[in-house]
């Protein structure tokens, strides 16, 4: 099984190559670039081969760093891996995320009696579902919590716009901005994506002396030791599905 792991940044991606490198027999070919210069790295695992790219910010930047990839080589698996805002209390700064549904959460339009989703548009859809299954393997394995994850373009930084989110997704656990684009790119290509968040920050007020930046990345790295075996073990039970 080969899966591509998507970050947005080289901190994000090191993260995830360092949880991935302890794991008995890792190893794999140096660093490389793909067209378009996104940078990739392997990490072979028993059973499971990790790609992990750094794909750039943003929903657009990672679904055309996704959709390169996987022009470029077969995988059976996608998944969305970096840091996040956590929605307070359920998903405190050093904790892990694992989308149950990941979620275009301001795709759409601001209407007078509210904001309309792109589903609500008739212009598509604002939800992608990873594997039930997968996603909640992944979150017993990394003591992660189970919940939506909500892709934004602009980061939350005010009382008021973190309100509104709960209001509008009350079980949501994190929010970031890539999830969904690499999504995009997976659906197309008719392979399942999950996504793994880890939290440096509330959603609200932007408080950078608040972030805990360093303690995320750690937990992305921690989580990512297990997740090696968790996602073969996936693999070899429903990697026939994705041929």
């Amino acid at each position: 099984m080969r899966a591509l792991v998507v970050t947005a940044v080289a901190a994000e991606a090191d993260s995830v190559t360092t949880g991935l490198t302890p794991h008995p027999d890792a190893f794999g070919p140096g660093p490389r670039t793909l067209p378009g210069g996104y940078p990739i790295n392997r990490r072979d695992l028993p059973g499971i081969a990790f790609d992990v790219l750094v794909g750039g910010v943003g929903p657009a930047a990672a679904a055309a760093a996704t959709a390169t990839a996987l022009a470029l080589a077969d995988y059976s698996l996608v998944v969305s891996a970096g840091i996040g805002g956590g929605f307070a209390p359920a998903a405190p700064p050093g904790s892990l995320v694992v989308a149950d549904a990941i979620v275009a959460a301001d795709l759409g339009a601001e209407t007078p009696d509210g904001f309309l989703d792109v589903t609500e548009l008739g212009f598509g859809h604002s939800v992608h579902l990873p594997p039930a299954e997968l996603a909640a393997r992944a979150a017993e394995a990394t003591g992660a919590l189970l919940a939506p994850v909500l892709t934004v373009s602009t980061v939350t930084g005010t009382a008021e716009r973190a309100a509104e989110l709960a209001a509008r997704h009350p079980m949501a656990g994190a929010e970031a901005m890539e999830g969904f684009g690499v999504a995009e790119a997976a659906a197309a290509h008719g392979l399942p994506v999950l996504e793994v968040r880890a939290v440096s920050n509330a959603v609200g007020p932007r408080d950078r002396a608040a972030w805990r930046i360093g303690e995320a990345l750690g937990a992305l790295t921690d989580g990512f030791r297990v997740l090696g075996p968790v996602l073969a073990n996936w693999g070899e039970r429903h990697e026939h599905d994705h041929r």
